[in-house]
Formats: structure tokens, C-alpha cells, sequence
């Protein structure tokens, strides 16, 4: 374990026990700058440039498919990559960032996947504006290009046959999430990573909770379905 200069090392080594606070300060504060980092939600900054904010038209999400949806597609483009980005410099750039009288020796794969995690939660409760943002799917994926980008194809593979059996975009993100975790005990089968595993699960859980009115909605029937790339949308266009 690599430990930077501390006033607690001397030349008889470490005292780890009186590192302690200060291993958890590394994390806190490199987990509450990805927090901030998240809550620079992509929607609403390109929103307050143009004077509109997203969260009044369509479903009133702050996410790309409700920008896409009223806002065009352009638009939606510039909301996906800040969201996208952010996700990813949260996992590759904030964790090998050394603060000042900080020691810093927790391992990177956790140090990466806390990162993710508040990113995440900072987009779906961004601090910048009143704690109401998007639903996660796309600094998720950020997330992932991060941490684990062997796992990206296996991932939009089940996103797009989703969409294109069922034509829900957020049936399709929420098992996409589901499938990452599978997706990397298969890779690293007999052995995961237990921290990519945990952050894995808790990003499925979190992103399931979070399209919890998709769900409401699909089952109600009136869940907003992409005919565009819906198989069987197409056909009964084509019928008609």
C-alpha cells in the first residue's frame, strides 16, 4: 500500500492506525467533489444558457431523452456529452488527484467506484438546482467508460434490443443497468472485482429506483414508447 508523505511516517514506517482519519478525509473529499462535478446536470446548464429549463416541458426530466424529445436533437447531443463526461473524468481524473495533507492509499478501483456513485447521485440530485436532476443513465455510462470499459458492448447490446423489442427507453436503461453487474462476474468469473461488483449492484439498484415513475407508467400504459426503433411500432405503422 503506497502512502504519501504524512507527518505521522517516520523512518520506523507508518502508524495506520493514526492514518486512519486521514485515509477516510482522501476519500471524503475526492467523493464530494464528484458530487459537485455531478450536479453540473447537462440539460439545465444548456438550459439557463438559452433561458429554458427542460424541466417544465415533456416529462419533465432533466435528462437527454426529455431533451430530445422537446428540446431537439442537437441539444440533446451537447446534454449527453456533459453527462457522459462528467461521469468519466469522476472516475479517471478526480481519484488520481492528490490534495494537499491528505493521504491518499485507498485502492483505486474503490476510490474509482465511490467516485461513480457520487457523480451519479449528484446528477439525480444536484445541489445546483434544488436537488431535482436526471435520472443517471447517461454519467453512468461515463461511469463505465471509466471503471470498466470492457463491459460497454455487452451493455448497449441489451439497451438497443430493448428498445427495439419494446420501443422503452427506460425499460432499456433499467436493464441495461441490471445487466452490467452480470456482465462483469462473467468476465472475471471465478474471481469479480468486489469493488466494481458493488458499484455494479448499487448503480443497478439506484438506477431502477430512480425510473420507479417509468415503471409506474409502463404498467398504466401510458409509458411514451420510441416508434422510431420499435420493431413492432414500425409494422403497425406499415399496416396502417
Amino acid at each position: 500500500m503506497s502512502v504519501r508523505y504524512s507527518p505521522f511516517c517516520g523512518e520506523q514506517g507508518c502508524n495506520l492506525l493514526a492514518l486512519r482519519p486521514l485515509f477516510m478525509l482522501d476519500l471524503a473529499v475526492k467523493m464530494l467533489c464528484a458530487y459537485l462535478l455531478g450536479s453540473v446536470v447537462g440539460s439545465l446548464l444548456l438550459g439557463s444558457l438559452s433561458g429554458v429549463d427542460i424541466r417544465s416541458f415533456g416529462s419533465g426530466n432533466a435528462g437527454g431523452t426529455n431533451a430530445l424529445r422537446t428540446q431537439g436533437k442537437w441539444f440533446a447531443l451537447g446534454v449527453i456529452a456533459i453527462d457522459i463526461g462528467k461521469g468519466w473524468l469522476a472516475t479517471t481524473l478526480l481519484p488520481t488527484i492528490y490534495v494537499p495533507g491528505v493521504v491518499q492509499s485507498w485502492p483505486s478501483n474503490w476510490l474509482m467506484c465511490s467516485c461513480a456513485l457520487a457523480a451519479i447521485i449528484g446528477h439525480v440530485y444536484p445541489i445546483w438546482y434544488e436537488f431535482r436532476g436526471g435520472k443517471g443513465a447517461a454519467t453512468l455510462f461515463g461511469a463505465i467508460l471509466g471503471v470498466a470499459p470492457y463491459t460497454l458492448l455487452p451493455v448497449i447490446a441489451v439497451w438497443a434490443l430493448i428498445i427495439v423489442l419494446t420501443g422503452y427507453v427506460g425499460l432499456a436503461t433499467m436493464l441495461a443497468s441490471v445487466a452490467l453487474p452480470v456482465v462483469m462476474v462473467a468476465r472475471r468469473w471465478p474471481t469479480p472485482d468486489t469493488g466494481m461488483l458493488c458499484f455494479a449492484l448499487l448503480a443497478a439498484v439506484f438506477v431502477i429506483y430512480t425510473h420507479r415513475a417509468n415503471i409506474a407508467r409502463m404498467l398504466q400504459g401510458t409509458e411514451h414508447r420510441a416508434h422510431r426503433v420499435w420493431l413492432f411500432g414500425r409494422r403497425k405503422t406499415v399496416d396502417r
